[in-house]
């Protein structure tokens, strides 16, 4: 079976998630330009999977940089911008299930894990 590309995951990212930037609620249209940002970084073991991935906005994806997800969802929420928290929430619990159903992934089980938990302490998340 073959893997999409990242311009057929940006595309299904943009499809499920809509045209927004997860991070800054930015419109990824005109001159602000869509990225693939990995909710759980390659450097920590996260997949290239369309379920660990979201479009955001070049800007946020560069200045989140391996920073987890809900340490920069908290920064995002600092400087006043919007971040889709829940968006966050079902890529995270997507990827839980994909990682599940899977397997492998060893080295992004526990960052994953470690941010649904901090999910879960802001009253965001669902107990997986």
């Amino acid at each position: 079976m073959r893997q999409p590309g990242r311009r057929e995951r940006l595309d299904a990212a943009r499809e499920r998630d809509g045209d927004t930037c997860l991070w800054c609620a930015r419109p990824l249209v005109g001159t602000v330009a869509a990225t693939t940002d990995h909710v759980v970084p390659k450097v920590k073991g996260g997949p290239s999977w369309l379920e660990n991935e979201v479009a955001a906005c070049r800007r946020c994806n560069g200045e989140r940089g391996h920073r987890g997800a809900v340490e920069w969802l908290e920064e995002c929420e600092r400087r006043g911008w919007s971040p889709d928290a829940d968006r966050l929430e079902r890529v995270l619990v997507s990827l839980a299930a994909a990682i599940a159903e899977r397997g492998g992934q060893r080295r992004a089980r526990p960052h994953l894990d470690a941010q649904l938990r901090r999910l879960r302490k802001r009253g965001l998340a669902p107990a997986v």
